[in-house]
């Protein structure tokens, strides 16, 4: 397993987090703000798609809309 970390504006977070889910060997999202505090955790299980992820896919929404800059943390499966 691995992490990358991609550093976004607001308006960039939710395209970014569904681009990783559509690549599909995610295993956890985390979402900071720009002075490092965790806002988000989302651990991405096997098949988990869809309408599954819809109330979290909204709340990055919502997040994505109060914060001008975001740090994506996404941990990886090899």
């Amino acid at each position: 397993m691995h992490t990358e970390e991609f550093k976004l504006n607001g308006e960039k977070l939710l395209a970014k987090v569904m681009e990783l889910i559509h690549e599909g060997n995610i295993r956890k999202l985390i979402i900071k703000d720009k002075e490092g505090k965790v806002l988000m955790e989302i651990p991405i299980t096997f098949g988990v798609v869809g309408a599954l992820l819809a109330p979290q896919l909204a709340a990055i929404g919502a997040i994505a809309a109060l914060v001008t800059e975001a740090t994506l943390v996404v941990e990886k499966s090899e």
